[in-house]
Order: C-alpha cells, then sequence, then structure tokens
C-alpha cells in the first residue's frame, strides 16, 4: 500500500504499453453469455472506445463472466479506454438483460503489462484458448460468443452495426456503423517474424494449450460443455465451476523462463512505486511542486499533479 489514502498500487502507464485486459461479471453471472447481440453490443463499444483514444486491439474474447483484450496503447491513455469501454458495456448490458444491478465484479480490473515480445505472444494465445481451459469448448475456434483465430491477427477487419440496445441512433456518438481491425502487435517484428509466422507461432501456442486442458479434464473425467448448450446459458445464472482464490494481481508479464526481463521488470516497477510513494506523501503533506514519477496517470489527470517527462528510450 502507499500510504494510508492509497487503496490500490499506480499504475504506470507509458505511451507504447502493450497489456493483458481481464475483467469479471458480479459474482461471476454470465452476463456476457454469447449471443448475436451481447457480441455486437461488446465489439461496437469495443471499437468505439478504441478509435476514441487510439488504442490498438490484437486480440478480443468475451468469456460468459469476464472479458480479455491484449491492446497496445501508443499514447499512454489506457485508463481512459478502460473507463468508456466498461462504462458503456455495463449500460448497455442492463439494458439488454433488463439488469438493475452492478455489471462488473468490486474487484478493479487487472492490468498485466507485457513486457517481453514472447510474453505478448504467449498472452494473446492464453486469450484465444481460454474457452477451452474453462471446459466449455473442445477447440477455440468453436466458442461462439467474441473470439480471435491466429489468422485474424492483423488482417481481420470487422464492420459492426449499431446494436439496438441502449446506443441511441439520434446521438452522435454512436455513429450507424464502425470498423474494428485487429492489429498485427510489433511483437512481431521484434521477434524477427513475417506476419504469416507470428500468426503461426500463435497458432502453434494455442494448440498446446488446448491440447493441456484437454488432458486435463480426461484425467478429472469431466466433460465440455460443448457450443450449443453455451450458447444457452442464461444470463442469470452464477458459473458453478471451481475458481481458485486469486492472489495478487501482476503488474507485468515476461516470456516464460526469462529471469533477466523478470528482474529488470521488477526493478523498474518497485523504483516507479517508491518514487511515487514519496511523491504522494509529500502531495499529503501540503507540497505541489514535487513531480510524481514519469507514468503517473490519476494524479495527473485527477488533481493536475505535476510529473516528470519520459525519458527517451536508450
Amino acid at each position: 500500500m502507499l500510504g494510508d489514502a492509497c487503496v490500490t498500487q499506480p499504475r504506470l502507464i507509458e505511451p507504447g504499453g502493450v497489456y493483458l485486459i481481464t475483467r469479471r461479471t458480479l459474482r461471476r453471472y454470465h452476463l456476457f453469455a454469447p449471443d448475436p447481440r451481447m457480441n455486437r453490443i461488446f465489439l461496437y463499444t469495443l471499437a468505439i472506445a478504441a478509435t476514441r483514444v487510439g488504442v490498438l486491439v490484437h486480440t478480443a474474447v468475451l468469456m460468459s463472466t469476464h472479458e480479455h483484450l491484449v491492446v497496445s496503447d501508443p499514447e499512454g491513455r489506457l485508463p481512459e479506454f478502460l473507463h468508456y469501454l466498461h462504462r458503456h458495456m455495463a449500460l448497455a448490458t442492463k439494458v439488454l438483460r433488463k439488469w438493475d444491478g452492478a455489471v462488473w465484479d468490486h474487484e478493479a480490473t487487472s492490468v498485466v503489462e507485457l513486457r517481453t515480445p514472447a510474453a505478448v505472444a504467449e498472452k494473446i494465445a492464453y486469450a484465444i484458448a481460454n474457452p477451452v481451459a474453462a471446459a466449455l469448448v473442445r477447440r477455440a475456434r468453436d466458442w461462439p460468443g467474441v473470439t480471435t483465430r491466429s489468422h485474424d491477427i492483423g488482417s481481420a477487419e470487422w464492420r459492426i452495426e449499431r446494436p439496438a440496445e441502449y446506443f441511441a441512433p439520434d446521438d452522435d456518438r454512436w455513429p450507424p456503423t464502425v470498423m474494428l481491425r485487429l492489429e498485427m502487435p510489433r511483437a512481431a517484428g521484434e521477434l524477427g517474424m513475417s506476419d504469416a509466422e507470428f500468426r503461426e507461432l500463435i497458432a502453434h501456442e494455442v494448440a498446446a494449450l488446448e491440447s493441456a486442458a484437454r488432458a486435463e479434464v480426461s484425467e478429472r473425467g469431466g466433460t465440455f460443455l460443448g457450443a450449443d448448450r453455451c450458447a444457452r446459458l442464461s444470463p442469470f445464472r452464477r458459473a458453478r465451476s471451481h475458481e481458485p482464490l486469486r492472489s495478487l494481481a501482476p503488474a507485468f508479464a515476461v516470456g516464460r523462463g526469462d529471469r533477466d526481463a523478470l528482474i529488470a521488470a521488477a526493478v523498474r516497477l518497485r523504483a516507479f512505486r517508491l518514487a511515487y510513494r514519496h511523491a504522494f506523501d509529500s502531495w499529503r503533506r501540503g507540497r505541489r511542486d514535487v513531480a510524481f514519477p514519469a507514468g503517473t496517470w490519476l494524479m495527473r489527470q485527477t488533481h493536475g499533479a505535476p510529473v516528470e517527462p519520459m525519458r527517451a528510450a536508450a
């Protein structure tokens, strides 16, 4: 904790970051159960939110109880993107489901910065394979909700019509149609791969995760729910599958076995949080001339606190 007044650790937001985003529904209700209207609401809202702040979407998977996104944030505006996306997703879902309560879980959105190209590839595959890992379908491509296939990355461009629910046709914020393109992440070039080679890498990772999930389901004598039954899930029922207790939320990920990158990422984050704590303590004592470290978002946006300039990459 960063002082008595801080509820959560501060996020380090820098232009160019790549992130795995996860957020869950309230008490694991199937509010996002896959159907054409829900899928359209998610894609439409995602497209507008991404366009509004310049976020690039690489992977989008909407499970019945949570979302998975892998995005790049060229301008360092990720919190704006998340606020806009999650606010309007919640409002549209409440209209569609005639739901009177909160839509999102009380826990903060999981934002995991992907510090290496290998981490980007691994988390894209993780998101795509999630319906199989959850024992819902045997192959990721069978998921009836919003999903991404390896060949979509850097090539898919979806035209989404404005949903009838919530998005008023006489409101200029909501155009009749929007386009959502799944962009190729810069990780492909950083790995020295062509777009086709990167898609093949993702396909290989997904296949390995699918195989491991099927083996685990078989070992415990379980079965997969199947696409047809997934499409008939009631939004008003809660997921009953076992979910392990959540540990501390990770702030970053590196590639498997990359100890040097792990240490470097941990040192970087620790230095940011220490500098933030010192600045925050000074702020609470009335000092308004002490600059917060580069990458500070909330204090700058909400209170106009001074922030150190970003250092040029070495």
